[in-house]
């Protein structure tokens, strides 16, 4: 029976980890029907740790997520208001982990991130068609990868500072 329990309560922790849901409490003074910028809330979220809440930029991009020490850190999703948006993981307020990052003209990236910048293995899929699928540093294209074009051309092989040193053979 113990057993079971157990079992029961990792699924229930993992199902609302697989939903998105934040195991965190909600931050202090958190109000996620937030809709505009509000300096007495920015002076609340920069006091915010270890909790899961909603703020909006003055410029109305939205964020909702997890803070630590007032930053974006672990889970949270980004709406610009350009139509910009990225789900996935953050560290010291900027992208890092693993995310998707979907921009304005549609171009989309899922992959991992280190410092706000791709950086390991993702796929870049642009809204011409296009695709690369494989390894990034720095934000750009560099190691094992495959670029396929909307057109059907292949360039496979590795690359570095997004040109294509040694192709496939």
């Amino acid at each position: 029976m113990k057993k079971f329990l157990g079992i029961l309560a990792l699924g229930l922790l993992f199902s609302n980890l697989a939903q998105g849901e934040s195991l965190l409490p909600k931050c202090e003074g958190n109000d996620e029907k937030i809709t505009s910028f509000s300096v007495k809330h920015f002076r609340m979220v920069r006091k915010w740790t270890n909790c899961h809440g909603t703020t909006i930029s003055p410029k109305g991009a939205k964020y909702v997520g997890e803070f630590y020490k007032g930053k974006f850190n672990g889970q949270g999703t980004f709406t610009g208001i350009d139509g910009r948006k990225y789900v996935g993981q953050y560290k010291n307020h900027k992208k890092h982990g693993k995310g998707t990052y979907t921009y304005a003209n549609e171009d989309k990236y899922i992959g991992k991130w280190k410092k706000a910048k791709y950086d390991g293995h993702g796929t870049y899929t642009y809204s011409n068609g296009d695709r690369y699928i494989g390894e990034w540093k720095n934000g750009l294209r560099h190691g094992q990868g495959t670029f396929t074009y909307a057109s059907g051309r292949v360039e496979d092989g590795i690359w570095k500072r997004n040109k294509l040193l040694k192709p496939k053979q």
